[in-house]
């Protein structure tokens, strides 16, 4: 679980709840499952009418990037295209093609694969390119789709209020009533100003944050397979990498250490 997300969530609920209560409010008042049918029923329909099912099916998907902490994989990854270059290095770029099946990553795997059948540097480099371009375009896309529920779901939440004023005007003759129902009619508006602030605009916000770190480890990784292509000295690579990761230099040199022992 995403510490940072779970805490966040936490706060903020919480601190609404209290203060809530510290006014004299009840959290009952504000559990309205209608307004919430409107709100989020409303939303999920609006967002639908923009994007492709499949892109909502993507962001769906990759709401789970918000809440759960991926195992960083930068650090096995280093020692890989460490271990890779100073291989290449001593037996040659070919020897890397009995690795190519025990890569998981289909990034590196391509890109090592293209090196290995003797695709000049230029033109491997072009061709990655452009699929690092394609792939951060769709995942961009993810991101706007709760961009536009966070834009969407306050305009929703109003209209939740003014359907209930509708219902409230129909029993202008009991005025305890009305005043119960103007209540529940403004729910309808905490609860997409709520979820747009709370819930879609901070996942817009870091799924873009996972997508660029993506891209980074993907962009080092290129960088790296090229630079083995070349016949960069393994020591002047394992400094390149440290500035796309910034890694701490014990860590820099333990990878290294693992790297020469290969």
């Amino acid at each position: 679980m995403d510490k940072s997300t779970l805490g966040g969530l936490v706060i903020a609920l919480g601190g609404i709840g209290v203060g809530l209560m510290l006014d004299g409010g009840k959290l009952t008042q504000v559990l309205q499952p209608t307004a919430a049918l409107i709100v989020f029923g409303g939303t999920i329909g609006a967002v639908m009418v923009q994007f492709p099912l499949s892109v909502v099916f993507q962001a769906v998907v990759q709401l789970k990037d918000v809440f759960w902490n991926r195992v960083p994989e930068s650090d096995s990854l280093v020692k890989n295209l460490l271990q890779y270059a100073y291989k290449a290095r001593k037996e040659g770029l070919l020897s890397l093609d009995a690795e190519l099946e025990r890569i998981k990553d289909p990034f590196l795997r391509e890109s090592l694969m293209l090196a290995v059948d003797g695709v000049s540097s230029d033109d491997l480099r072009k061709m990655m390119e452009l699929q690092l371009d394609y792939r951060g375009e769709r995942d961009e896309r993810v991101a706007k789709v709760f961009e536009a529920a966070g834009g969407y779901s306050p305009t929703i939440g109003i209209i939740g209020a003014v359907l209930g004023l509708i219902q409230v005007m129909q029993k202008l003759q009991d005025i305890n009533e009305v005043g119960k129902g103007i209540a529940v009619a403004f729910v309808a508006t905490i609860y997409g100003v709520g979820a747009a602030n709370l819930l879609f605009l901070p996942c817009a916000g870091k799924l873009k944050i996972k997508i660029r770190e993506r891209q980074v480890i993907q962009e080092m990784t290129l960088e790296a397979v090229v630079s083995i292509m070349e016949g960069v000295n393994p020591r002047a690579l394992e400094l390149q990498i440290g500035s796309y990761l910034l890694a701490p230099p014990a860590s820099r040199e333990s990878t290294s250490k693992v790297a020469v022992m290969q």
